[in-house]
């Protein structure tokens, strides 16, 4: 029996070939990638890299019991050992080379497939819903992303909204196998940082906004800045879709290359008019309408959405659209039958008449999003007051183990644009619920008018029981999380279920008119 050769990318001497030089590198066949060694097997290439909190190598001896034939760890010197009988390489600045290695290893799937990146503080996942949305009415598009991966309407849930490099790649193997040609991708300034999204060719770059989050990572906005202009330093990038009226967009538009193409998009917010430019908003019983003026065209596109903030998603997957070459016509067509996306501005109980909310027969307006930042927090309210007849409620908390400084911030948007504030927990993790809550408190200038409830059940339950038909509720932070992360444990919990039991509960009292 003749074995058939393995291909050249399968090899380990190519896999790595001009990306570490290893001198006499062992012709070793690598029949699959790990970073985990619980999930290595036989043949696997096992990268170990520097974890948030345990480093990769202390599972090196793991990974070879499982019969890996080749070890790269994270290291800050070159090094070269064998142990039982396994090559382990100590390689410096490992992280930024496994996405290229994984890219290598699947033949380049990303390179046979248009892939569109959105990266930004707010708005990535509604604009890659909406551009994968208007994609999928014509032709199968993949996704990858906070609400799952996979095809869309087919999506398998997911821990990071930028998945590891080598389980990226796999995904856009697996896709490019089932001839899903285009894949639209939300791309976080973690996942830059530390190298998730390397080895992808992204054809489409999407800026949609800087504000403050994740600084307890980055440091600072200049470095949290930098980390997302990662994504429009991709070799070969074709077109890139900036937000002007963002300050960091603008100084991002006037540092691309030439050989990038440019769309950028705006209401003329800053000195420079967009090649889209968004204008006469209007909100109303049917969504936002606008008037788009363009270099491709003009039209007036009606979206069914909620909160006027959406006119900037709906501009930003507009330009997606087209540079990826669909026309004018046909993008703002799409763009016109999209749904709203889970857990953004995702709406229970009352229904908008003209542009105000009135209560159905027994239920006000129940609004679950997943504002986490006080930008995007300040953007759901001030879209919510312009649909409020009575008062407007504010229901969120902060997660634990993540940025601090944003906590005070977001209580001080919470009380300058709502008429009443709930605290409660959000995803405290190791943290403790009271330091967090101290935290957000120092936000307020009027501490005696915040109700704080730390049980997030009982805080939407009580909410939705006492508040008149007229006014709006925001339920803010998690969006369409399925758990509530308290210390270690993942317990099952959606802020839509609660307000829906909520909203059944209320309707057998009769509460409030």
């Amino acid at each position: 029996m003749v074995l058939e050769q393995l291909p050249e990318h399968l090899n380990f001497p190519a896999l790595i070939k001009g990306l570490y030089f290893i001198r006499q590198a062992p012709d070793i066949s690598v029949s699959g990638l790990s970073l985990d060694s619980r999930l290595a097997q036989s043949g696997d290439l096992f990268f170990a890299l520097q974890g948030q909190e345990v480093h990769g190598k202390t599972f090196i001896d793991d990974a070879i019991t499982r019969g890996v034939s080749v070890v790269m760890w994270e290291s800050p010197i070159a090094q070269q050992d064998i142990r039982e009988g396994v090559p382990v390489y100590g390689v410096p600045g490992l992280k930024n080379m496994v996405g290229a290695i994984a890219e290598r290893f699947y033949g380049g799937p990303s390179s046979q497939q248009w892939v569109i990146g959105i990266t930004g503080t707010n708005g990535k996942t509604s604009v890659a819903q909406f551009i994968a949305q208007a994609i999928h009415q014509k032709t199968p598009c993949g996704v990858i992303g906070t609400l799952g991966n996979g095809v869309f309407g087919q999506l398998n849930d997911t821990v990071f909204t930028t998945p590891d490099a080598v389980t990226l790649h796999t995904l856009l193997d697996d896709m490019h196998h089932d001839d899903v040609n285009h894949v639209v991708m939300e791309v976080s300034s973690h996942g830059l940082e530390q190298g998730r999204a390397a080895g992808v060719s992204f054809d489409v770059a999407v800026f949609t906004n800087l504000s403050h989050e994740h600084l307890d990572y980055h440091g600072d906005m200049e470095s949290y800045g930098q980390a997302k202009r990662r994504l429009f330093e991709s070799s070969g990038l074709k077109y890139a879709v900036i937000n002007i009226d963002d300050d960091y967009g603008r100084k991002l538009l006037t540092s691309l290359p030439a050989s990038t193409g440019t769309v950028s998009y705006g209401f003329g917010g800053g000195d420079v008019l967009p090649s889209l430019l968004g204008s006469e908003l209007q909100l109303g019983s049917n969504g936002l309408r606008m008037h788009v003026e363009s270099d491709w065209g003009s039209a007036y596109l009606q979206v069914p959405l909620i909160g006027g903030f959406n006119a900037e998603n709906v501009l930003a997957a507009l330009g997606a659209l087209l540079a990826s070459g669909i026309s004018f016509d046909d993008a703002v067509e799409r763009l016109g039958k999209v749904s709203p996306v889970p857990g953004r501005m995702q709406a229970y109980g009352g229904k908008v008449v003209g542009d105000r909310v009135v209560g159905n027969d027994e239920h006000p307006l129940v609004v679950v999003d997943y504002a986490h930042t006080p930008d995007a927090l300040e953007k759901v309210l001030t879209a919510l007051r312009e649909h409020t007849a009575g008062k407007l409620w504010c229901l969120f908390g902060c997660g634990g183990d993540r940025d601090t400084t944003k906590r005070p911030l977001m209580a001080a948007v919470a009380e300058r644009l709502a008429d009443r504030v709930i605290i409660s927990d959000d995803n405290p993790r190791t943290e403790s619920p009271q330091v967090i809550v101290a935290d957000i408190l120092q936000g307020f200038e009027r501490v005696d008018d915040v109700l704080v409830i730390a049980d997030r059940s009982k805080a939407i339950e009580s909410l939705v029981l006492e508040v008149q038909k007229a006014d709006v509720v925001l339920i803010a932070g998690k969006g369409h999380e399925e758990v509530q992360i308290v210390g270690e444990q993942r317990l099952p919990f959606n802020d839509g279920e609660e307000v829906e039991k909520a909203l059944a509960l209320r309707e057998s009292q009769g509460g409030p008119s």
